[in-house]
């Protein structure tokens, strides 16, 4: 037999292996139900994003599988990222919808309370990076960044391990804000219907998408407004009104490194993943239907009618991303697990 005969028939072998792999993928997902679990509460946005991926990412995925959304609030997302990696089937039919926090927790965090490893996750992509800011109320006592390192501002928070929680003292310890947390709402929609009862006078940590998806009213009519953007890129739209970025405030190199450190969460966005021991090819051939997805005029529109970004980005180019952060230098990690740790 000839060598290129022979190289013919290896391409029609690895073809038809490619063919059988997707055939089997295909037959696996046929007649089943895939449920996407949502590391938040009802109605905020991370809720919001993960039901529309839930509503379209069935046609995408072969054997078009019926997909659901599934809420496992708690612990700032940790409940449910330790559920899918640890509890759930690994078969492929559970995704998780987290929160970028719980991607950089163990980095930030106390390792040993955290019971889950973000470093094994089968990562499907991100719909959305996010710009994190401080929203406060027009009549706060204070509605400029400068104002907020001289006047002390009332703000709410989910928890121990949220964002909410962590951000407004990052700018404490770093840029001498003077924020005071009040923790313990069940989640964003509790905090923002505080700020709107005037409880409270703002949040810093929450995702600019999702309190303009969730909250478009509150800038029409002017009840609140963004103090800063908590990001090392900021966002085109609040960049050209005038808002400014936290990271211009850093006095120093390594003021800055701190901010990015933490910031480096905002691009993991709202990440979907899945367990480790799920088949490679269905972790492929879900990747590629979430990638998919974002081309479907069906998925635009309503994503368009419901006033969401979307920017996704791959499942692969998301675990480089991860695999980035988890190689930042000792020191600058300590350094910014104080400023976050701070009282």
């Amino acid at each position: 037999m000839s060598g290129a005969l022979r190289l013919m028939m290896a391409g029609v072998a690895l073809a038809g292996g490619g063919m059988a792999q997707a055939q089997d993928v295909a037959s696996f997902f046929r007649g089943k139900t895939v449920s996407v679990v949502i590391a938040s509460a009802a109605g905020g946005g991370y809720d919001t994003y993960g039901r529309l991926v839930a509503r379209h990412l069935g046609a995408q995925i072969p054997g078009n599988p019926s997909v659901i959304a599934q809420n496992m609030p708690g612990a700032a997302g940790a409940t449910a990222s330790y559920y899918v990696t640890a509890v759930a089937p690994k078969d492929g039919t559970v995704l998780g919808a987290i929160h970028p926090g719980n991607i950089i927790e163990p980095v930030l965090g106390d390792k040993r309370k955290v019971r889950y490893d973000p470093g094994a996750f089968q990562y499907i992509g991100n719909a959305n990076p996010d710009v994190y800011v401080c929203v406060v109320r027009a009549d706060a006592p204070a509605t400029t960044f400068e104002e907020a390192r001289k006047t002390q501002l009332v703000m709410g928070s989910g928890g121990e391990a949220a964002s909410t929680r962590d951000f407004p003292l990052l700018l404490n310890a770093v840029l001498d804000t003077k924020f005071k947390v009040v923790l313990g709402y069940s989640g964003n929609r509790e905090v923002q219907l505080a700020i709107e009862k005037g409880e409270i006078h703002g949040q810093c940590g929450a995702a600019w998408a999702s309190v303009l998806a969730t909250h478009p009213d509150w800038f029409r009519s002017g009840l609140v407004k963004v103090l800063v953007q908590e990001a090392s890129i900021g966002n085109p739209v609040l960049d050209q009104q005038g808002v400014p970025k936290s990271v211009d405030f850093a006095r120093t190199s390594q003021e800055q490194q701190i901010l990015d450190l933490i910031y480096s969460q905002e691009r993991f966005g709202r990440p979907y993943i899945m367990a480790s021991e799920v088949p490679a090819e269905r972790i492929a051939a879900i990747r590629k239907a979430f990638m998919d997805m974002f081309k479907d005029p069906a998925f635009m529109a309503e994503a368009k009618k419901m006033n969401l970004d979307v920017d996704p980005m791959s499942g692969e180019d998301l675990q480089a991303l991860v695999r980035k952060v988890y190689d930042t230098p000792p020191e600058i990690v300590a350094l910014a697990k104080a400023a976050t740790a701070a009282k």
